[in-house]
This record gives structure tokens, C-alpha cells and sequence, in this order.
């Protein structure tokens, strides 16, 4: 008798399996942002009556998330204060979306029948969440040499993984020192990524990001240096008069000084010979002659 109860069992078993197959109505895609609100349909035509002798269920990956069992609503400790359920159609919506939330629910649906709840729906529906990138940042990273600039372009805070790509002229360009890493408790991408190009061209570069089905991208500009022009003829002219007459006025003030210092010199000498001569004159002979005149 128990090989008999257990071989029952398991034929109940597989043709509950195979109800499950066949009332399936297939898989649903939504796709939503962080901190939006997702809404995930159950596609189940309820009537109020029927609440009393139904089961709803939503699961994610074989995990519950909300059940209603005879008129009675809860909601699993995950998803308390952020999981509403509509009561026109039953769909389970989800506030303030986490990444943690993307995955495959479940909304099956049992009735009571002759005392056995038997399974009447089932639907599937894959949440798919992503973090939009903010625009990125391009920045001047140096000069590896003479006529070579550095730029890097950066963005962080994004799901899912990232792609970058240098564009110019619809042409991707090789990028340098490319890095992708991701916060093992946000699941959040960074990126980043360096680009060497000419100085003596012009150049209008595009940092472009893809993730999932989502891009952002940022664009930067060069224009290169005008060659400076040679001075003209009249102002060499103008140049070499200036310096001449800038070395002139410097000799003659020289001379000037010279010749005031020379001047000077003999000046003081005159003086000097005249001084001199005074104090030796000889006034003998007009003494005597005032005495033969007494």
C-alpha cells in the first residue's frame, strides 16, 4: 500500500507539473531604473467573490514575496513598507527600486475546488533594473610629449556593465589605461579611460558609454594653435633704429660725463696755479718807492 500511496503521489504530481506548463502565460519583460517604481502584472481576470476560496501568490527565484489566502494580505519582511498590490487585477508593484530587486516572479494563482486548491495561473515575469551613468566627465591629463595631450574621460554610479568607446568622425579610436570596477555592496560600475591625440590638428573626440540598452557620452573640442606671425620689415626697422639710438644716447652720455669730469679737473688745477701765484707776488720796489716819496 505505500508503494501504491507513493506512485500516486508522484502521477499527481506530474500532472500538477504539467497544469503548470500549460496554464503558464508566458513571461512578461519589464525594465526600470533605480528608485523608480516597478508595476509586474499577473494577467488573472479576479472577481471579489472569488476571494474567499482563492490563493495568490507572488515568488521571486522560489522565494515569497506577498500572499494573499482568504482575503488576507502579507508581505515578507524583504519587501515590507515598499510592496503594494493592486486590488483591480493583483499586480505587484515594488517602490523605490533596488538592484537587488531584478529577477524572474512568479504570480500563481490557486482556487478552492471540492475542497483542494488546485492551481488555476501562473505568470512569469523577468524585472530587469538598471543605474543610469551621468554624463561623463573629460578632462586634460598632461602632455606625454611635444605635440601630444592626455585627456580622461570618467563616470561612476551606472548598471549594468559598461562599454566605452573614443569616437572621432564616427572612427573609434584606441583608448589607453581603460578600467571598469564595480562595488561588491551597490553592485554600481565605475569607468574610465584614457586618450592620447595630436596637438597640431583640431579635433572634436567623443567619449561614448553603452550599458544595457541605455548610453551617455560627452564631447571634447581642440583647436590648435595659430602659428605666430614673423615681425614685418618696418618693425624690424623701428626695432633696430630703437636699439641704435638706445646705444647713442648711452655714449653720449658717457662723452658728456667724460668731458664734465675733464672740465672739471682742469678747473680745479686753474684755481689751484692761480691761489699759488698770488701768495708769492713781490711788493718790495713799491715799498721803496713810498718811502723815497716821504
Amino acid at each position: 500500500m505505500g508503494c501504491s500511496f507513493q506512485l500516486m503521489w508522484l502521477v499527481h504530481l506530474f500532472v500538477l507539473l504539467l497544469g503548470l506548463f500549460q496554464i503558464s502565460s508566458g513571461v512578461d519583460q519589464v525594465s526600470k531604473s533605480v528608485k523608480e517604481k516597478a508595476s509586474l502584472p499577473c494577467h488573472y481576470n479576479f472577481s471579489h467573490e472569488e476571494l474567499p476560496i482563492i490563493r495568490i501568490y507572488w515568488q521571486k527565484h522560489g522565494k515569497m514575496v506577498l500572499s494573499i489566502i482568504s482575503g488576507v494580505r502579507e508581505v515578507w519582511p524583504e519587501y515590507k513598507n515598499r510592496t503594494l498590490l493592486d486590488n483591480t487585477n493583483y499586480s505587484l508593484i515594488i517602490l523605490g527600486l533596488a538592484l537587488s530587486d531584478r529577477g524572474t516572479y512568479n504570480c500563481v494563482v490557486q482556487k478552492n475546488e471540492k475542497g483542494t486548491f488546485e492551481v488555476k495561473h501562473i505568470t512569469d515575469v523577468v524585472l530587469s533594473i538598471k543605474a543610469d551613468f551621468p554624463t561623463p566627465n573629460i578632462t586634460e591629463s598632461g602632455n606625454p610629449s611635444a605635440d601630444t595631450k592626455r585627456i580622461t574621460c570618467f563616470t561612476s554610479g551606472g548598471f549594468p556593465k559598461p562599454r566605452l568607446s573614443w569616437l572621432e568622425n564616427e572612427r573609434e579610436l584606441n583608448g589607453i589605461n581603460t578600467t571598469i570596477s564595480q562595488d561588491p555592496k551597490s553592485e554600481l560600475y565605475t569607468i574610465s579611460s584614457q586618450l592620447d591625440f595630436n596637438t597640431t590638428c583640431n579635433h572634436t573626440i567623443e567619449c561614448f558609454i553603452e550599458y544595457g540598452d541605455a548610453h551617455v557620452s560627452e564631447t571634447f573640442t581642440w583647436e590648435k594653435k595659430p602659428p605666430e606671425d614673423p615681425p614685418d620689415e618696418n618693425s624690424k626697422i623701428v626695432l633696430i633704429m630703437a636699439g641704435s639710438g638706445a646705444v647713442t644716447l648711452a655714449t653720449i652720455v658717457i662723452i658728456i660725463y667724460f668731458i664734465f669730469h675733464k672740465h672739471r679737473s682742469c678747473f680745479r688745477r686753474r684755481n689751484k696755479a692761480s691761489e699759488e701765484t698770488t701768495n708769492s707776488l713781490y711788493i718790495g720796489p713799491a715799498e721803496a718807492s713810498a718811502e723815497q716819496t716821504v
